[in-house]
């Protein structure tokens, strides 16, 4: 009788705790499906190839501005045209990541990444024998765009737009995992993606920050005019013959992870001009405008904000460390630069592949994204109490702890991308929309990352040339930006929804 009036005069948060602590027991006592080993390790390999392109370019692309002379040897703007080529890539992939990923559900997962690895691979080249800004932003080519993308009549794209232009594989890659995962093993597959990421976010700077300028290091080696010429092209080279390794192998080893029946299925229904009223959707192709249900949007803009204020603070911290002491920076060279953001994908990598799929585990994907978020104000506030010290006392060893501890910090933001790419990849209104699912997720996250680096260098810019807040303004927005967005983490249910399954056994009985 006591317990009954103790159960009835129980508050409904203490319910739904003992709820949630049930559900994460519970989830802690199931076995975990085994993962396909040689799948996984293939699109690990492919994961690697998108940070290696495009942050090789971090360590030295604030003295490739400055040598360009386009800032009248103001080092104040270097900002604005730093984040404008940071941007390129996003700007362009904004356009079409949504269709290659959306393409992916109809002819496939493999084609679209072997169409990605290709693009990454002309534009790295492109940029590297870039001689000019203009030449940064404008180079002649035309590359052949399939339909379903994206057609245009112009005949000169950017080096860095070109990637974006041909490379869908973030959302292709994500919809991927999903296909070989389930929700019992989702963590320990989505554990591995932050951490191959990692691992090319270490390999990239470094490569950046050692092989730019070859002449000048190994003088002995690179002798040739070549290497005057194009001082940057070496780690452009290094890049792009990582990924033409990977292309072959994706060409004869990996497997498509779509049933070919499926994908007949799913065309048929999209060729056909009653399917909407005669046939269910969860056998064929969803319209677009179903997609646009309260789940999608809440995982969907989550992982826009976490998306946006991350890539602001990648795009402040390498400004924030090349930049002169009197300006608010460290002064710091671009190895030393690379050693930084290299030892930062290192670190993230290691926690991510050892404790990430156990937190998960442990705290649930609601708390750990919770916690990635909660840490980014102290990201960004570092910062100026950094600059402050070496202004005082010179870029000693407590600067060198304290750029470490802001490091740490944001290894643990990182940890919310797994988190939120599981509530994603569960919030689909049926299976086949998986890729378009994750289309749209990166068509947004990229729209964002367009606009952060931009955004954030030019305020830092701005907070220079202005002095506002003694030159800090640009850390105090983010932060508030940053706060604002751990209120829209909270909107997220404690678990992540029930996935829609697609029946397989329908694959294999139908005629």
């Amino acid at each position: 009788m006591t317990v009954e009036r103790i159960d009835e005069e129980s508050p409904l948060l203490t319910n739904e705790t003992n709820n949630y602590t049930d559900n994460i027991q519970k989830r802690r006592r199931t076995t975990p499906t085994p993962l396909p080993k040689v799948q996984i390790s293939i699109l690990m390999l492919l994961q690697i190839c998108e940070p290696i392109t495009s942050q090789s370019i971090y360590p030295y692309i604030n003295q490739l501005i400055s040598e360009l002379d386009i800032t009248g040897g103001d080092e104040r703007k270097v900002g604005y045209y730093a984040g404008l080529i940071e941007s390129l890539f996003f700007v362009t992939e904004a356009m079409t990541v949504f269709q290659w990923s959306r393409a992916s559900d109809h002819i496939g997962r493999k084609p679209i990444l072997l169409i990605g690895l290709a693009g990454s691979m002309i534009s790295m080249l492109l940029f590297g024998l870039s001689k000019t800004f203009w030449a940064l932003v404008i180079r002649c080519v035309h590359p052949s765009l399939p339909t379903v993308t994206f057609r245009t009549g112009m005949r000169s794209y950017d080096s860095r737009c070109l990637t974006g232009l041909l490379n869908g594989n973030i959302g292709v890659m994500k919809s991927t995992i999903g296909d070989l995962t389930d929700s019992s093993n989702r963590a320990e597959g989505v554990s591995m993606l932050p951490v191959v990421w990692s691992l090319g976010a270490a390999i990239g700077p470094l490569i950046g920050g050692t092989f730019a300028r070859p002449h000048e290091r190994y003088p002995k080696v690179f002798t040739s005019p070549f290497w005057k010429t194009y001082p940057y092209f070496l780690p452009s080279l290094i890049g792009v013959s990582y990924v033409f390794v990977a292309f072959w192998i994706t060409v004869f080893v990996f497997k498509e992870t779509i049933p070919k029946k499926r994908r007949s299925r799913i065309l048929s229904r999209t060729s056909s001009t009653d399917s909407s009223s005669s046939h269910n959707h969860r056998d064929g192709a969803l319209p677009l405008r179903n997609l646009f249900t309260y789940r999608v949007l809440l995982s969907v803009s989550n992982y826009v904000a976490l998306a946006f204020l991350n890539i602001c603070f990648n795009a402040l911290l390498p400004l924030f460390l090349a930049m002169p002491l009197d300006i608010g920076g460290l002064g710091l060279p671009p190895s030393a630069i690379g050693y930084v953001m290299g030892g930062y994908g290192a670190a993230t990598g290691i926690f991510q592949f050892f404790w990430f799929a156990k937190v998960n585990r442990m705290l649930g994907e609601k708390r750990v994204f919770m916690t990635g978020m909660m840490v980014l104000p102290g990201c960004f506030a570092m910062m100026p109490i950094i600059s402050l010290v070496a202004q005082r006392w010179g870029v000693s060893a407590i600067v060198w702890v304290m750029i470490a501890f802001t490091m740490m910090l944001a290894v643990i933001m990182d940890m919310a991308y797994g988190a939120i790419f599981m509530y994603i990849t569960a919030s689909p209104p049926t299976k086949a929309a998986l890729g378009a699912t994750h289309g749209l997720s990166q068509t947004s996250a990229s729209i964002s990352r367009a606009i952060g680096p931009a955004l954030s260098t030019s305020l830092f810019s701005l907070s220079v040339q202005g002095n506002w807040l003694g030159g800090y303004a640009v850390y105090a927005i983010f932060g508030i930006l940053s706060v604002a967005s751990v209120l829209l983490a909270r909107r997220l249910p404690d678990e992540v929804w029930e996935e829609e399954e697609y029946d397989d056994d329908h694959d294999n009985n139908e005629s």
